[in-house]
């Protein structure tokens, strides 16, 4: 090993991954490339730290489903990551307790500055920074995630601003510390935000938009930082610091395509993914019901089992009317027994049903959006979307006639419950909370008036309709 002086520029070198989503694909040489980089950082005398900036679970995969997340904390052990903060994935697609319990057994720090117990108290599962020395030199780290308030709240949990926390934890870690570092699980408009507006983060580590930087993007003196989504990439950040002035003398930021090295692969890491996926399958091989014949779906005509699922949600919501997109459904079911994990395959997403009040003139808007080819064509990113296109709209408790010589749907041709449609009266919808985020259908976006129902997915209500017959 070198031997260093005092005088001797000080390197600490961060590796840092985001957004993975439960996609292990490249898992194995992740690990492998992250072991042997500590091995020459070990032997030229550099610190290292890793931290993961959220996303890391993602229950569309059996394993994340089948563990609730369990297995995702022994990979990120089985990596000797040094810390991690949550994303929304970690954050409102588990339950209350589920959450709580996640990271029993981690051997890393958890980090978020901005969630809270409902009484106001700090969960015992995580801190709001960590402070990390190299030859004196300190490192503060501080952790932030993306803030759903109705979401969290429904889920029991108190989901406060991060901008807010991070105006009251940054001077008191930037005292501490010669290096900031924000791991921010808040989309990279909020980084630059955050570069503008506060003096003293040195280096943004993001997540959330799954936005890829090469070789890091400057904001001001605040370098900011992503490694994109899935499991792509990795970013390795090197910090160069005076010992004897604590200034920063370099940055650099690269990030390594890790489809580019498959063949550096941990193959004791590529066994116990094996076994994790057995087992997990396993676990999701629990009986659901016996189906006599199978039950279809189509994303373009309809067909039953998106409307066995359209009418199992309005149940659940006790709606007037409900309405889902026929191509969250993946496949048809098949006969015969009928398993947690074909439920889960088919309906993967970690989409909540929810209720809207909409006017019938609003509800007339969204019919006709839906109707668009450019709409029913579209293929979805993000919303928690895990399918390929959205598919017609499919409802129950509202029937329609579209005449061919007619652009738009008109509203003495719409009947809900068999009662002509109001214009001017408000509905009780049952959808999906897709529906009520961004561009896709603007009129539900607006909406202020929002019953969310989590932490049920759709794949729980159709196991339900499956069981009970409805």
């Amino acid at each position: 090993m070198e031997q260093y002086t005092t005088v001797d520029p000080v390197t600490i070198r961060v590796f840092h991954t985001n957004d993975v989503h439960s996609h292990f694909e490249t898992w194995p040489t992740l690990v492998a490339w992250l072991e042997q980089r500590k091995m020459e950082m070990k032997e030229r005398g550099e610190a290292s730290l890793t931290f993961d900036i959220g996303d890391f679970i993602d229950r569309f995969h059996p394993i994340s489903e089948a563990t609730l997340g369990k297995a995702n904390i022994k990979l990120l052990n089985e990596a000797k990551y040094d810390a991690v903060t949550i994303g929304n994935n970690e954050g409102i697609t588990l339950s209350f307790e589920q959450l709580n319990e996640l990271y029993n057994d981690a051997d890393f720090q958890v980090l978020v500055g901005n969630l809270f117990y409902k009484n106001g108290e700090r969960p015992s599962f995580c801190g709001p920074y960590q402070l990390y020395e190299h030859r004196g030199v300190k490192v503060g780290v501080i952790g932030l995630t993306v803030a759903y308030p109705q979401y969290y709240d429904v889920l029991g949990w108190l989901i406060e601003d991060p901008f807010e926390h991070l105006a009251h934890l940054l001077p008191i870690v930037r005292q501490q510390s010669d290096v900031v570092i924000l791991l921010s699980h808040l989309g990279v408009k909020d980084d630059q935000k955050i570069a503008e507006r506060f003096d003293g983060i040195d280096v943004i580590l993001g997540a959330h938009t799954h936005h890829l930087f090469p070789e890091g993007e400057y904001v001001g003196n605040t370098l900011l930082c992503g490694t994109g989504k899935h499991g792509n990439y990795i970013g390795e950040l090197s910090i160069t610091v005076d010992p004897i002035t604590k200034r920063i003398l370099q940055l650099n930021e690269k990030v390594i395509d890790l489809h580019a090295i498959k063949e550096l692969e941990n193959p004791i890491v590529s066994h116990h993914l094996d076994q994790l996926m057995k087992d997990s399958l396993m676990i999701l091989n629990e009986p659901v019901t016996y189906l006599q014949h199978p039950i279809e779906v189509n994303w373009y005509q309809p067909s039953p089992l998106p409307q066995l699922l359209a009418a199992a949600l309005r149940k659940w919501t006790n709606s007037e009317v409900s309405f889902l997109n026929a191509g969250l459904l993946l496949e048809g079911l098949p006969s015969g027994l009928i398993t947690k994990g074909h439920i889960h395959n088919i309906c993967p997403h970690p989409i909540n049903p929810c209720v809207v009040y909409l006017t019938g003139a609003e509800l007339l808007t969204v019919m006709n959006r839906a109707e668009e080819d450019e709409m029913i064509h579209m293929q979805v990113k993000g919303f928690g979307f895990r399918g390929k296109v959205m598919g017609m709209m499919i409802y129950d408790g509202l029937t329609y006639l579209k005449l061919d010589h007619y652009e738009s749907i008109l509203p003495e041709n719409v009947w809900i419950n068999g009662s002509p449609l109001e214009l001017n009266r408000r509905y009780r919808i049952g959808t999906i909370d897709m529906f009520t985020f961004g561009h896709l259908y603007p009129t539900i976006h607006k909406v202020t008036e929002k019953e969310f129902y989590l932490p049920k997915f759709l794949r729980d209500l159709l196991q339900w309709a499956l069981t009970t017959g409805n």
